[in-house]
């Protein structure tokens, strides 16, 4: 069988490969010489020029065929020798850059460290590691970084860079802290590139806070400063951190060293000033950008037209969209999306048609955040159901998958529209294309339920949820919590809030006063009083309704006194009263036959810009049925 084996495979071996233990060293060689054309070879002996050690040539006509073919081993070994090839930097170099296995090449590479006087440097190091990185074998390149580190060879701040870079692409940021202060305490001090790299890759994970702490040890080091991608990467790292003023002090700080700032770093700094109000000095800022000749980019016009539009300046928006197109700066679909968004928010649903239809000349293909942002619009523009539905097929005739919030906005206008039918429809085809649960959904979907007063329905919906997600939304609960009260299961409603509780989800103020709201309707004020106490304990500020609630629980009761103070207490707190607040006073006052302080309290509405309840002003007007030509009650 053995020798049957063996015979079968000598057919497949090359003859010359079974008898080389036979051969010369020369022969080796000479087996993987290039063949050449007669005419090429005749007295090729006379022309051929010594051949240079480390040249190219070589390397790839005789050495890369040893190596694909016997891998590394003493075939490969034998070769270098009769080839005469010297192991140094620059031979190995060029073998890590043979397209073979990447094991051919560790092999080799370990082999090269052990011969005698032969040293790695940062530069085969780096080319081992670059190999390594591109096959994905991360843990094999964190012992070669390693073991470079702890070695004697140089390492040049532009190769520490280069090593913090690739352990970063690798999600390696810890692994590329270490290795950066290893190196920077032994080996090179670092420059202001080897420092915008750690604080680039930082700033791409997330770790503002450590982005600062980089910052002030580059300012410590003393031959060390900040330059305009230094100034880029810390500027957009304290705008993201919320640390607005310093942000802004960055920026005044490199203008005052002569440097430049470029769009990135203006862009950032208008969305600051935005976000801080300030949007005269954004605009302000704009025209010192152009005076300064940087040219905004799309990125600029977005943050521009965006600031401008949540300024609630729609005008000035879409004129600087429209000067943006003159000037020649192209948009892109997300700045399309912001123009869109904020004409169907004002209003302008047709400019907002009209700009989709433009968008193939502007060279911008519509995405599902077009699609949502129009479907959204035309909801709050009123349009009939049977058009937003024909948007939503045309969106999946144009190949643009519907995601979860289009499902979300689609379900939410349905039930704003009492199409609650169609909305569970929805609800059930999001299902069948494995979307996971929506709070956002289901919570419209509840509500209208409730409203609807089907609670039983509304409850399925929010078991339902919850067997889904293990949990539900705060606002989820408060929906429910809210039904509940509403339908008199008071005992349900107070279970669910202490449920919410105790899996974990924190009550909003949603939650707090949907369960307030129940008590008060069940005529348990002292318990609505005492949980309004236990909100602001547990640090959830009450809002305008917190307060509404509680004053409309006072105002039916026998006692108007308690409301009034209440009332009078609103209006020397922060959360001043509304419309609300005084009809329910003044419904409380005419209950109890006080139209003179009625008649006072619609003064002080007007006064205020505030509208009289006319269920309210006319029960008051018909219990003293004195009306005077201006509509305000007149007292003797």
């Amino acid at each position: 069988m053995i020798g049957s084996a063996c015979s079968r495979r000598s057919i497949y071996a090359f003859t010359c490969l079974c008898q080389r233990i036979k051969q010369t060293d020369s022969e080796i060689v000479k087996m993987f010489e290039m063949s050449r054309p007669k005419a090429e070879t005749e007295g090729f002996q006379e022309k051929q020029a010594p051949l240079r050690r480390g040249s190219v040539r070589i390397l790839d006509e005789r050495f890369i065929r040893i190596l694909k073919i016997f891998k590394w081993g003493p075939d490969a070994e034998k070769a270098l020798e009769v080839l005469k090839l010297k192991v140094d930097n620059e031979l190995v170099r060029e073998v890590l850059k043979i397209d073979m296995e990447i094991s051919v090449k560790l092999q080799f590479f370990k082999w090269a460290g052990k011969r005698r006087n032969f040293e790695h440097d940062s530069t085969t190091y780096l080319a081992l590691i670059r190999c390594l990185e591109e096959a994905g074998l991360t843990g094999e390149m964190w012992k070669t970084v390693q073991e470079m580190a702890r070695s004697t060879c140089v390492i040049t701040p532009a190769d520490l860079s280069e090593t913090v870079r690739i352990l970063g692409r690798a999600k390696m940021v810890n692994k590329a802290l270490s290795v950066f202060y290893q190196i920077k305490g032994r080996k090179c001090k670092p420059t202001a590139t080897t420092y915008n790299s750690i604080i680039l890759m930082l700033m791409q994970e997330g770790q503002h806070e450590k982005v600062r702490e980089l910052y002030t040890e580059m300012c410590n080091e003393g031959n060390c400063f900040p330059d305009t991608v230094t100034y880029s990467a810390l500027i957009s790292s304290y705008a993201k951190l919320g640390c607005d003023d310093s942000a802004i002090r960055l920026f005044d700080e490199m203008k005052d060293n002569g440097l430049y700032p470029t769009a990135k770093i203006y862009t950032t700094l208008l969305a600051v000033y935005f976000k801080l109000g300030r949007v005269e000095t954004a605009l302000a800022l704009v025209n010192e950008m152009k005076e300064k000749g940087c040219a905004p980019t799309v990125y600029t016009y977005t943050e521009l037209i965006r600031g401008l539009g949540k300024a609630g300046r729609l005008e000035e928006a879409y004129s600087v969209f429209l000067s943006m197109l003159k000037e020649g700066c192209k948009p892109d679909v997300v700045l399309i999306n912001n123009v869109v968004n904020l004409l169907g928010r004002g209003g302008r649903i047709g400019d907002a048609l009209k700009l989709f239809d433009e968008m193939e000349s502007l060279n911008c293909k519509p995405n599902v955040v077009t699609y949502n942002t129009i479907i959204k619009s035309l909801f709050e523009s009123r349009a009939p159901v049977s058009e937003v539905s024909s948007w939503f097929e045309k969106m999946k005739a144009n190949g643009v998958a519907p995601s979860s919030f289009t499902y979300s906005i689609l379900i939410d206008g349905y039930c704003k529209k009492n199409r609650v039918e169609n909305a569970l429809a929805l609800l059930e085809e999001m299902d069948e294309k494995c979307f996971p649960p929506c709070p956002a959904a289901y919570c419209s979907l509840i509500n209208s339920l409730g409203k609807a007063k089907r609670y039983e329905a509304a409850n399925e919906l929010f078991q339902e949820l919850k067997e889904s997600c293990g949990s539900s939304s705060s606002r989820v609960y408060a929906v429910m919590i809210k039904h509940f009260g509403k339908c008199g299961r008071l005992t349900e409603a107070v279970d669910l809030f202490n449920e919410m509780q105790k899996l974990g989800c924190s009550p909003d103020v949603y939650a707090y006063n949907a369960v307030m709201s129940g008590l008060v309707r069940a005529g348990m004020l002292d318990d609505a009083f005492s949980m309004l106490r236990a909100m602001e304990e547990n640090g959830c500020a009450p809002d305008l309704n917190s307060f509404n609630i509680i004053l409309n629980g006072l105002a039916k009761t026998s006692d108007p006194q308690r409301a009034i103070e209440m009332f009078t207490k609103m209006k020397h707190s922060t959360i001043k009263p509304d419309a609300v607040s005084y009809n329910t006073i003044l419904g409380c006052l005419s209950r109890a036959g006080m139209f003179e302080e009625a008649a006072r309290l619609m003064k002080e509405m007007r006064a205020n810009g505030f509208e009289y309840d006319l269920i309210t002003y006319s029960s008051i007007l018909e219990a003293v049925g004195n009306i005077i030509g201006d509509g305000t009650y007149q007292t003797s």
